[in-house]
């Protein structure tokens, strides 16, 4: 199962990427997200481990396998025979930039699971993307 939302954001992309890789201030602004916390106490990177909380979803860990500073970062998590992948990318565009975040669901249980949770994990995808696009303007 794939979730894919994209975004136009007002801000240059070092504005915009001070607000996605900020990932422990995201429950300050993004609702569907309650606690965010590294677990290894590094600079976010490969490698990286964070713990993240979010209403009507189990605590998932996460650790950080693509990352390209000012760019983007990719991360998995696995729970109950399903390997999820979140996808946070950065671009250009004119004076301002693009915002895409995706979610990637493998694993015997995925179709299962996106049966049961697709329409809230689509939501949630998009609520994040769009609180971000609002912090990062808010910020400039």
């Amino acid at each position: 199962m794939q979730w894919k939302t994209r975004v136009d954001v007002e801000v240059s992309t070092n504005a915009l990427w001070r607000v996605v890789a900020e990932v422990e201030r995201w429950p300050e602004f993004i609702p569907t997200m309650r606690r965010v916390e590294r677990l290894d106490g590094k600079e976010l990177g490969p490698g990286s481990l964070v713990r993240i909380a979010q209403p009507r979803m189990p605590v998932l860990t996460w650790r950080i396998t693509e990352w390209t500073p000012g760019r983007s970062f990719t991360w998995q998590s696995a729970s109950g025979g399903v390997i999820t992948t979140a996808t946070h990318v950065v671009c250009p565009r004119g004076d301002g930039s693009f915002l895409t975040l995706g979610i990637d669901q493998n694993g015997f249980l995925a179709p299962l699971v996106g049966l049961l949770m697709g329409r809230q994990t689509r939501r949630y995808v998009e609520v994040e993307a769009m609180r971000t696009k609002s912090r990062a303007e808010e910020l400039g």
